[in-house]
């Protein structure tokens, strides 16, 4: 876990921490993810008075549906991130850029899931050399229907002599 002690941040500056998390909590909220196995977060935290630099990067793996035909895509990712935190108690909490922590414990799993959230794109693609990545014909109560093939199949009756005009005899 990313469950990092203040008393031992203070000790180790600057602390290496390198490390897989789960995150697939992403999976269930309302979002794109497929899946997403974990993630690989590696950084360093410093610790500069009352605020605490984590410079982080995170690398991996989500499957998005793919916006034309909702096959599965795979998209690799890799964020830089850094995030700054305050042990002051005088810490306004409405500041974005910096975090207050309350405790004896920093968690940086939030802010891993929320940078990774951050990184989901609006759409993806399947490559059309993919075999998988092709449009379904039919699916449950609906099929393909190619306008082009139903036009030369049928001919209207009362021009059906028409159609004879112009072969050999």
């Amino acid at each position: 876990m990313m469950k990092f002690s203040l008393q031992k941040l203070r000790a180790e500056t600057p602390l290496q921490f390198e490390e897989d998390v789960d995150v697939s909590e992403l999976e269930e909220m309302n979002n794109d993810i497929r899946r997403i196995p974990p993630v690989h977060v590696k950084g360093e935290a410093t610790v500069r008075g009352e605020h605490i630099t984590l410079q982080f990067d995170i690398t991996g793996m989500m499957v998005l549906p793919c916006a034309r035909t909702l096959v599965d895509v795979e998209y690799p990712f890799s964020i830089s991130c850094i995030e700054v935190f305050s042990t002051s108690p005088y810490h306004k909490e409405d500041d974005d850029e910096i975090h207050g922590i309350t405790g004896e414990v920093l968690d940086l799993v939030p802010y891993i899931k929320e940078n990774i959230l951050l990184e989901v794109p609006l759409q993806v693609f399947a490559s059309n050399d993919d075999e998988t990545s092709k449009s379904p014909e039919e699916g449950r109560g609906w099929k393909l229907v190619d306008e082009m093939k139903q036009e030369e199949q049928k001919v209207d009756p009362r021009l059906e002599k028409l159609s004879q005009f112009f072969d050999k005899k």
